[in-house]
């Protein structure tokens, strides 16, 4: 999946947007996806100026917005009109290691269960195969208009 295709699964944009491509993505288990970290990210300038490290909850979210990727593939459906697929928490949050520009975060997310509309997933982000954040990823889809 490219990015064209997952502008149009995902309501976020730059700079909010933390998925680049899907690599893999088998419906009803898992994802991986990438995101390409570069110096130009806006974080960057204050988070730290004399060492850029990207946010920890930033890979959190990298990982649930690929989450966010696999349930609309699960459920067969697009993010139309009011439809929006809300992260609700993390449990088991971990970071491992710091993630700086010039790296390429491989997100690797994979459904645990499903229950009462509450999505649990478990994520891995990784840079050249070293584990940088895990966590258990809540979210939930919901429908706006009602």
């Amino acid at each position: 999946m490219d990015i064209h295709h997952i502008l149009t699964q995902l309501p976020h944009r730059y700079p909010f947007l933390m998925v680049d491509r899907v690599l893999e993505l088998h419906a009803g288990e898992s994802i991986i996806a990438v995101k390409n970290v570069t110096i130009n990210e806006p974080y960057f300038t204050g988070h730290f100026p004399q060492r850029p490290v990207m946010p920890g909850v930033l890979l959190l979210e990298a990982m649930a917005q690929a989450g966010g990727l696999l349930a609309f593939e699960t459920e067969g459906q697009a993010p139309e009109g009011n439809l929006i697929f809300y992260l609700v928490g993390f449990d088991k949050a971990r970071f491992k290691r710091p993630v700086e520009p010039g790296d390429q975060v491989r997100l690797e997310v994979r459904i645990l269960r499903r229950k009462r509309g509450i999505w649990v997933f478990e994520g891995c982000a990784t840079v050249d195969g070293q584990a940088a954040a895990e966590a258990e990823i809540m979210c939930t889809m919901r429908d706006l208009s009602s």
